[in-house]
């Protein structure tokens, strides 16, 4: 399965010539690459899809997306390699 799980941007840094991000999946924190996405920002709530944010999404999209993905919680499990927070 593939799946694009949102986050939000709440660090930027370079590592060897990458823009790279640390980003906030309701809890869960992974390092993102974000040579996808440009424009992002810290505060960004970027789709991450295998480490690289694929595009940029608003909060209420986000927010409405991880909630779906709180209902698939072994989906999320499996692509994160944890649980997201609230899924128990």
């Amino acid at each position: 399965m593939c799946l694009g799980i949102p986050g939000r941007v709440t660090e930027i840094h370079e590592d060897a010539g990458l823009r790279m991000a640390t980003v906030d999946f309701g809890g869960v924190r992974r390092e993102v690459c974000l040579a996808c996405t440009p424009t992002a920002s810290v505060g960004t709530y970027v789709i991450v899809h295998v480490g690289f944010a694929i595009t940029e999404v608003d909060e209420a999209e986000a927010h409405r997306t991880l909630e779906v993905l709180r209902a698939m919680a072994g989906a999320v499990e499996g692509e994160l390699g944890e649980p997201l927070p609230g899924t128990g």
